[in-house]
C-alpha cells in the first residue's frame, strides 16, 4: 500500500509535480501539506520528477532506533528509463519524518549546470496559512563568545514578496485556525552543514508564501553521470506538522533528534567527559614546557584515579597518545605497554577510553600515506603538506571524500577492538581545501571551483559515512567533531551520525581586537564565573537540539564557589570537564564526586527535558529549569551575578523529593510546582535536584 501511517500523521502519494506526496496531520484532516516534486536539470533541461506507477521497493523495515524505513519508487513521467526512489524514516510517536531521494537511470544521462550554478530544487511547499514564520539558524558563529549559537529570525511578508533566500537549515511556521481549534505549526529542514552565510543548500521564498529547498552550490558538478551504476542520492530532509504551536513543535523536534535522528544511539547518552588538553595547554603557556610533556603513562594513571573520584565516565587522551598520524599506533615511548595499564584502570572503574584524532592527517612515513598517496588533498595541483602535527611527525592531509574514507573507518574499528577506545574526538577538519580531479568530488571535466565546492559539500557526508560504518560494527562508539573554530561544517547532517565538541577555551584575544605576543591566546582559561558565562550562551540550542550533543568543557579548579558554578553549568547537558586534575583540592574532588553522583541519578530526565530559562546569561537571576514533565524529576539551576534573594516557580510539576546545594528553600504550590527561594551572599550558583533526596 502506498501510504505511511503513524500516530501523528499520514503520508499519501499523488506523484504529481505540485504534490509528489502529502502529509496530513492525524488529528485534523484539514491540516494537509503537499510537498512538490524535486526538479533536476538533466542533459540541459529542467525535469520535474512527477511519478507514474508508484509502488513499494521493499517491505517496511524496523530499524534499531525504533523508526521504520519505507521505500517507494516511481517512473519519471518526462524521462523514460528514469525513476525516483523515495526513502522515508518514521517513528510512531514523533511528528517528524526524515526522507531523501535517489535518482536512478537505466541509460546514461547527466546532471548539468547550464547557468553556471546548481540547478536543483529538492522540494517546495506552501506556507500561505503560516502567518508567523521564522528561520532557525544552527551555524551562526558568534564572535563575541567565539562559538556557534542558535538564532531564530522572523520571516516578514516583505521577504516573501521580494523572494529572499535564507540559509536555515530550518524554517518553521505557525497559524491560528480559529479561536476554538488552536494552532497548526510546521517545519521543514535539510541535513547538511556550513557556516552562515556560506550556503550550499537554502530556502527560496516565493510569491503566495511558498518556500523551496534548493541546491546553492557544490551539490553536484556539471556533467555528473547518472546511469545504472551511478545513481544520484540526495541529502536527507525533515518535515513535521502538528496541531499545536511552534514551542510544542520544538519539543517534538528535540525528542526526534535525541531518539530517532540517528542509529548511533551511544552518541545521545549523557556521559560525563574529561579531556587532557587544558592541562597540556597550561603546561605550554604557564609552565614553559611542551604540549606533550604531560602525555605519559604515569600522569594519566594518576589523573584517572582523580577522575573516577570526581564522577567522570569518559577519559579522553588528547593529542600525543599516538606515535604518528595515519597509522594511529600507541606511542610506546609515552605508554610502554601500549595503553594496557590505562585501559585496565579505566575498566576497573567502569570508565571509557577516548582518544584524539585528526582524521585528515597521515604522517609522511605512515603506511596509510604510502597506500593512499593518490588521496592526498591538493589545491590547484599543489598537494597539502607536509605540516607539523602537535610535536609529532609531519603529516600530509588526505581527502575524506576519496577512497581513503573507508581505510580510515577500518582504522577506527581496529582501535576499538585492539586498544578498547570507544570515544573518538575529531579535530582540525576545515570545510575547504581540495579541488583534486581524482577523488570522489569531481572529474577532470569539472572546473576547479566546482571540484572545490563539491569537496566542501561532500566532506560532511563522507564524515558521516565513516561514523556509520564504525558504529555498525562497534555500536558503543561515539564520535564528536570539534567545531571550536569557524569555517567547519556545522548543521544537521553531522548530528545524524555523532555529536559536536562545541567550546574549548572560548574566545581569543583577537575576538576583542586586543593584540598579544607569545602568550596563551585564549582569554577565559581561569576559574570564576566568566568562562561559564561564555559556555552557557550556546545552551540556546537546547530548545531544538538537546544540549547533550554540544560537549562543552568546564573548569574544575578551586575555589569551591567557582567549582559550584562550573558543576551547575555542566549538568545542564554539556557534560564536559578539563583542567589540572592533580591540582584540585581533596575537598574539591569530593564536591564534584558528590554533586555529579546526584546528577547521574536524574540525568536521563534532564536530557529528556526541554529547557525553560528565565533571565539572560550572566544576569541576576539566570534560571535554567530542566524538569521532565513526565516524571517531575530533573533540576533547576539558579545563577546570580550579585548578592540578593530570588524566588522562582517551576513551569513543570516537580517531584516532592529534592536536594539543594546551599541555602535554597523549596515548597510545593497547589498545582504541584516547586517554589524555590534562593539567597546569595555573593555571586554564585544554586542547584535544586528533583527526584532525589539529600
Amino acid at each position: 500500500m502506498n501510504k505511511i501511517t503513524t500516530h501523528f500523521y499520514e503520508i499519501t502519494f499523488d506523484g504529481s509535480v505540485d504534490a509528489l506526496w502529502t502529509y496530513t496531520v492525524a488529528s485534523d484532516s484539514r491540516a494537509a501539506h503537499s510537498v512538490a516534486a524535486p526538479v533536476f536539470e538533466i542533459d540541459g533541461t529542467p525535469v520535474a520528477a512527477s511519478l507514474q506507477n508508484i509502488s513499494p521497493v521493499r517491505p517496511p523495515e524496523t530499524l534499531g532506533n525504533g523508526t521504520t524505513e519505507y521505500a517507494f519508487t516511481g517512473r519519471l513521467a518526462e524521462m523514460p528509463g528514469m525513476s525516483l526512489e523515495m526513502i522515508f524514516r518514521a517513528a510512531d510517536d514523533s511528528p517528524v519524518v526524515r526522507f531523501c531521494y535517489v535518482l536512478r537511470s537505466e541509460k546514461q544521462h547527466r546532471l548539468t549546470r547550464t547557468s553556471g550554478s546548481d540547478s536543483l530544487s529538492y522540494m517546495k511547499l506552501s506556507m500561505l496559512d503560516m502567518h508567523d514564520a521564522f528561520e532557525v539558524r544552527f551555524s551562526e558563529f558568534n564572535e563575541f563568545v567565539h562559538s556557534f549559537t542558535l538564532s531564530e529570525r522572523k520571516i516578514e511578508d516583505r521577504d516573501f514578496e521580494n523572494e529572499l533566500h535564507l540559509m536555515g537549515p530550518m524554517v518553521a511556521g505557525q497559524c491560528s485556525k480559529c479561536p476554538f481549534c488552536g494552532d497548526i505549526s510546521l517545519l521543514a529542514a535539510y541535513e547538511h552543514g556550513s557556516q552562515i552565510p556560506d550556503a550550499f543548500v537554502g530556502f527560496a521564498l516565493g510569491q503566495y508564501r511558498t518556500i523551496s529547498i534548493n541546491a546553492v552550490k557544490g551539490n553536484y558538478y556539471n556533467g555528473r553521470i547518472i546511469d545504472a551504476g551511478n545513481p544520484f542520492d540526495t541529502i536527507w530532509f525533515e518535515f513535521a506538522a502538528i496541531d499545536g504551536d511552534t514551542d510544542m513543535l520544538a519539543g517534538h523536534y528535540r525528542k526526534f533528534v535525541l531518539n530517532y535522528m540517528t542509529l548511533n544511539a551511544a552518541s545521545r547518552k549523557p556521559y560525563i567527559f574529561y579531556n587532557t588538553w587544558a592541562h597540556q595547554e597550561r603546561n605550554k603557556w604557564w609552565n614553559g614546557k611542551k604540549f606533550l610533556d604531560s602525555m605519559h603513562q604515569e600522569r594519566m594513571l594518576a589523573e584517572i584515579d582523580i577522575a573516577h573520584r570526581m564522577g567522570i565516565e569518559v577519559f579522553v587522551l588528547d593529542t600525543g597518545w599516538y606515535e604518528k598520524t595515519g597509522d594511529w599506533r600507541v606511542s610506546l615511548s609515552r605508554f610502554p605497554d601500549g595503553l594496557k595499564a590505562v585501559r585496565e584502570k579505566l575498566d576497573g572503574y567502569g570508565m571509557k577510553l577516548g582518544l584524539w584524532f585528526n582524521p585528515l592527517a597521515a604522517a609522511r612515513t605512515s603506511r596509510m600515506y604510502e597506500e593512499h598517496k593518490d588521496c592526498v588533498m591538493s589545491w590547484d595541483g599543489k598537494i597539502s603538506g607536509p605540516h607539523g602535527i602537535w610535536e609529532t611527525e609531519e603529516s600530509f592531509n588526505l581527502c575524506i571524500a576519496s577512497r581513503y574514507w573507508e581505510a580510515f573507518a577500518d582504522e577506527l574499528i581496529r582501535l576499538v577492538r585492539e586498544v578498547g577506545v570507544t570515544y573518538f574526538k575529531w579535530d582540525a577538519i576545515g570545510q575547504y581545501g581540495c579541488n583534486d580531479a581524482n577523488h570522489l568530488h569531481g572529474t577532470a571535466d569539472a572546473t576547479l571551483a566546482e571540484r572545490a565546492d563539491c569537496y566542501a559539500f561532500e566532506q560532511v557526508r563522507y564524515m558521516t559515512r565513516v561514523v556509520d560504518k564504525l558504529c555498525a560494527q562497534c555500536p558503543e562508539a561515539i564520535v564528536d567533531f570539534d567545531i571550536t573554530e569557524g569555517h567547519r561544517s556545522v548543521g544537521l547532517a553531522w548530528l545524524a551520525a555523532g555529536k559536536y565538541f562545541l567550546i574549548n577555551n572560548g574566545p581569543y584575544y583577537g575576538n576583542y581586537n586586543i593584540p598579544i605576543g607569545e602568550v596563551w591566546s585564549n582569554i577565559f582559561v581561569y576559574p570564576g564565573p566568566a568562562r561559564p558565562w561564555v559556555c552557557r550562551v550556546p545552551l540556546s540550542f537546547d530548545k531544538w537540539i538537546p544540549s547533550v550533543l554540544f560537549l562543552t568543557h568546564y573548569l574544575p579548579d578551586d575555589p569551591a564557589d567557582s567549582q559550584l558554578i562550573n558543576i551547575a553549568s555542566l549538568i545542564l547537558g554539556q557534560n564536559g570537564i578539563w583542567g589540572e586534575l592533580l591540582a584540585i583540592s581533596d575537598d574539591g574532588v569530593k564536591l564534584f564526586g558528590d554533586l555529579l553522583g546526584t546528577y547521574r541519578k536524574v540525568r536521563d530526565d534532564i536530557t529528556a527535558a526541554s529547557p525553560v530559562r528565565t533571565g539572560d546569561v550572566a544576569g541576576s537571576p539566570e534560571v535554567h529549569e530542566k524538569i521532565n514533565p513526565a516524571t517531575g524529576r530533573g533540576a533547576v539551576v539558579i545563577f546570580s551575578s550579585a548578592a540578593g534573594k530570588y524566588t522562582y516557580v517551576t513551569a513543570n510539576k516537580a517531584d516532592a523529593k529534592r536536594r539543594c546545594t546551599g541555602a535554597a528553600s523549596v515548597k510545593t504550590d497547589a498545582a504541584g510546582r516547586a517554589v524555590i527561594e534562593a539567597t546569595f551572599k555573593k555571586a554564585g550558583a544554586e542547584i535544586v535536584f528533583f527526584g532525589v533526596e539529600g
